[in-house]
């Protein structure tokens, strides 16, 4: 069995994007199951039917107001930079409506409904690949998996949605009677789930460097500590979630290929600029392109 698996990125999703791209038109590799976490939990529907092109015109033409119905933050261009900052209007008036979070996300579900059509959810279904999306149950304290086959149509929606919801910037959804949130809390690359549904060929894209190169910016307020924070928390989740992939792949005799950004995309995953995501995207496949006709010589 061959999988693929997609970590959590935000808008860095492009660029793994052109990597699947590569792997799926160039090299035809044809996958029994697709994983994928937040960022990735959007591309693995498209990628199972090989509807690359529409996925790359989802990646490459959002914006912010594609994904918040009411953004949390505030961007703006200083010589070349994105400088943020806290929107205190809008984190207030989400309070105020009795919001869990800082932003609401709702946008981004309306979207994910638009690009995933029940037609395409049934083929799917009834096809070969599962299509796996990981979710974080902050109520039982646990990761959870959800497989499409096990879905209805409405739900996996929800769980794709849910997947993608960073904390606390993105929408807390109820669900289930409980509280989810991104997948990347627990999970950030599912190596480990793949192997046990019994993926023995392994093509693995993280959506970050394998080697630190660089050190975050300091604190300036509450908002850029929490934002730290949180980028903290998930790149150790990362690191371990990746040494044990390694670990288990070794003992389980997996074969498995890691494809790592080989430049800092961004510092802001959160920013969705169409023109960067565009670069990104052809970066990916480009790279991709390049790693494997490295390997053939």
């Amino acid at each position: 069995m061959r999988a693929l698996v997609i970590s959590g990125g935000g808008s860095k999703g492009a660029f793994a994007g052109g990597v699947a791209q590569h792997l799926i038109q160039d090299l035809n590799r044809k996958y029994d199951l697709f994983i994928g976490t937040s960022t990735g939990s959007l591309l693995v529907s498209h990628l199972a039917l090989s509807k690359i092109e529409e996925i790359k015109d989802l990646y490459t033409s959002v914006n912010q107001s594609s994904i918040f119905k009411n953004c949390p933050f505030i961007i703006k261009k200083k010589r070349g930079y994105n400088n943020i900052s806290i929107n205190h209007f809008n984190v207030l008036r989400n309070l105020i409506r009795g919001k869990k979070s800082f932003g609401d996300s709702g946008n981004l579900r309306d979207l994910i409904r638009n690009a995933i059509s029940e037609s395409y959810f049934e083929q799917l279904k009834s096809g070969n690949p599962d299509v796996i999306v990981t979710v974080t149950n902050l109520s039982t304290n646990r990761v959870e998996y959800k497989s499409l086959k096990e879905c209805t149509y409405t739900d996996f929606l929800d769980w794709i949605w849910i997947s993608c919801n960073y904390p606390p910037f993105m929408s807390l959804v109820r669900k289930n009677n409980c509280d989810y949130v991104d997948g990347g809390l627990g999970s950030m690359v599912p190596i480990e789930e793949a192997i046990k549904r019994g993926a023995k060929e392994l093509d693995v894209i993280v959506l970050e460097t394998e080697v630190n190169y660089l050190n975050r910016m300091p604190t300036k307020d509450p908002f850029s500590l929490i934002t730290n924070m949180v980028n903290f928390m998930m790149d150790q989740i990362e690191h371990q979630n990746i040494r044990i992939g390694k670990f288990q792949a070794r003992e389980q005799d997996v074969a498995m290929d890691l494809y790592y950004t080989p430049t800092v995309l961004t510092t802001n995953s959160l920013i969705f600029d169409k023109e960067k995501m565009t670069e990104w995207w052809t970066r990916g496949y480009e790279f991709a392109k390049e790693k494997n006709t490295f390997n053939r010589l």
